[in-house]
C-alpha cells in the first residue's frame, strides 16, 4: 500500500467533507489495490469521506446503489469493452444518469472508460473511451495546445505500449483542477493509452502526454458538464497484481486526482498544489498525509 507523509497537503478548514462513493467489483486491473489506494489518497487530504460499493460479479443484477447520498461517484468498474461486457442493472444505470443530470459528480477512473460499450448516456459522459476507430471521432492535442478532432474511422484503435516514465503536460492551465500545477512534470511507470474514441463532444482536455506509439499528444485527463453535473476522466491509474505500482506514489498523480475528484464533487477546487512537485525531467514520489 502507498506510504503517507504528513504535510504534503495543507488541510483547509472544511466543516463538511465531500462524500464520495467508489464503485468497484470488476476490472481488467487490480481493482482491490486501486480502490484501497484511491481511498487512502482521498481520505488523506481531509476533504473527503469515502465509501465503497462492490458489485458482485456473480450477481450484478442484484446491485442497488444509492447515489443520492453522495457528492460524487467514483467509477472503478470495468465489465469489459466488448459486446458481451457486463452491464449494471438497468435501474442503476438510469439512476446514475438522473443523478449526474441533476448536478451530481462522476469520476471515470482509468479502465472505467473501457466499460459499457452500448450504454449511450455513459458514452456521452466519458466522451472518449476504449472504442475502435469505427465507433466515433478521436481527439489529439496539437503542440500549441489546441484540441484536434480525428474523424471517425481515422487514427489508431485503442492500445498502449509497455509501462514507462513519461512527461505529462498541462494544456488547460486556467481550469480549477490544473490551475497552479506546473506545465510539465514526469509521471512514473504507467502505460500511456492511445486511440480513444467516442462522441468526443463537450470535452475540455486538461492534460496530455506524447505517445511513442501513436506519435501524437494523447489526452490523459479531461472534463465535461453533463446536464447540471460534472464528469472528470483520467487515463492514469494502471494497477498490476503482485507488482509495484509506483505511479500511485507520484505526487503529480495524487494531486491531480484529488483535485479532479473535488471538482467533480463540488464544482470548485480548494486542495492546494504542494510545494514539492515532480519536475519536467525527474520523477518525485512521496506519500500523502
Amino acid at each position: 500500500m502507498i506510504k503517507l507523509l504528513a504535510c504534503l497537503f495543507l488541510l483547509a478548514a472544511q466543516p463538511r467533507p465531500l462524500k464520495i462513493l467508489i464503485v468497484d467489483g470488476m476490472n481488467n486491473h487490480d481493482w482491490q489495490y486501486s480502490t484501497a489506494a484511491v481511498r487512502q489518497i482521498l481520505a488523506a487530504t481531509g476533504h473527503f469521506t469515502v465509501d465503497v460499493s462492490t458489485v458482485d460479479a456473480s450477481h450484478p443484477n442484484q446491485w442497488k446503489p444509492d447515489f443520492q447520498k453522495y457528492n460524487a461517484v467514483f467509477v472503478n468498474f470495468n465489465g469489459g469493452h466488448k459486446e458481451d461486457g457486463v452491464r449494471w442493472p438497468k435501474q442503476a444505470e438510469e439512476s446514475l444518469e438522473r443523478y449526474v443530470r441533476a448536478g451530481g459528480g462522476v469520476i471515470i477512473f482509468h479502465a472505467a472508460n473501457n466499460a459499457f460499450l452500448h450504454w449511450d448516456a455513459y458514452n456521452e459522459m466519458i466522451g472518449l473511451g476504449w472504442r475502435d476507430k469505427t465507433f466515433g471521432p478521436g481527439l489529439a492535442v496539437a503542440d500549441d495546445g489546441r484540441t484536434v478532432t480525428l474523424p471517425k474511422g481515422t487514427g489508431m484503435n485503442p492500445g498502449h505500449g509497455p509501462r514507462h516514465d513519461f512527461q505529462m503536460r498541462v494544456v488547460a492551465p486556467s481550469h480549477p483542477i490544473t490551475n497552479g500545477i506546473p506545465q510539465f512534470w514526469m509521471h512514473p511507470s504507467e502505460q500511456l493509452t492511445h486511440g480513444q474514441h467516442g462522441p468526443a463532444q463537450g470535452l475540455t482536455i486538461l492534460t496530455s502526454a506524447y505517445s511513442k506509439d501513436s506519435l501524437q499528444n494523447e489526452p490523459m485527463d479531461w472534463v465535461r458538464n453533463y446536464g447540471k453535473g460534472r464528469v472528470y476522466t483520467t487515463m492514469l491509474g494502471h494497477s498490476w497484481k503482485n507488482e509495484p505500482n509506483p505511479n500511485y506514489e507520484c505526487i503529480g498523480f495524487q494531486t491531480l486526482l484529488s483535485r479532479g475528484v473535488e471538482w467533480a464533487a463540488s464544482g470548485r477546487v480548494t486542495i492546494p498544489v504542494p510545494a514539492k512537485f515532480p519536475s519536467p525531467s525527474s520523477v518525485l514520489t512521496s506519500p500523502l498525509h
